[in-house]
């Protein structure tokens, strides 16, 4: 198993492009490919986009933003489009790419992560604590969790 860093591994930067876009269509692809290769070359800590890969497969996918397309614009980092392939669902994998980004995040010291979802019961267990709702700019609103580094 095997957490890849697009920006330390910037030959992985199509496939990420790809990957992200498939797996979350509702999303411009243009968001993805724009965010992704300026993200290579940033010279802020942030954004970071990461793919999980198992047996030279690529199984999922997290990224680490500004912000979630959320209200909430005071807090910051974000775990994002956090994402495991159906068939590998419900091993823990999608803990993986969180720890990344929770070293990531502590590493560019920040005291918090942040994520924002509409499932209750998985982040808990990953210590995230929930804070609050918060509203995205289409008018739909999503659970706000923070995790302390």
């Amino acid at each position: 198993m095997k957490v890849i860093s697009i920006r330390e591994n910037p030959e992985y930067k199509d496939e990420a492009i790809k990957y992200f876009q498939t797996k979350w269509p509702g999303v411009l692809p243009i968001i993805y490919e724009d965010c992704i290769n300026h993200s290579i070359n940033a010279m802020n800590p942030l954004p970071q986009w990461y793919l999980l890969e198992k047996e030279a497969e690529i199984i999922g996918c997290a990224g680490l933003i500004t912000n979630d397309f959320i209200s909430r614009m005071d807090l910051y980092p974000w775990v994002c489009a956090i994402y495991i392939e159906e068939k590998h669902r419900g091993n823990n994998f999608g803990s993986i790419l969180i720890d990344k980004a929770k070293t990531d995040s502590k590493k560019a010291n920040f005291e918090y992560l942040y994520l924002s979802t509409d499932h209750i019961g998985y982040y808990e267990k990953l210590g995230f604590e929930y804070i609050g709702q918060g509203y995205h700019p289409w008018g739909e609103e999503s659970r706000i969790y923070q995790c302390k580094l």
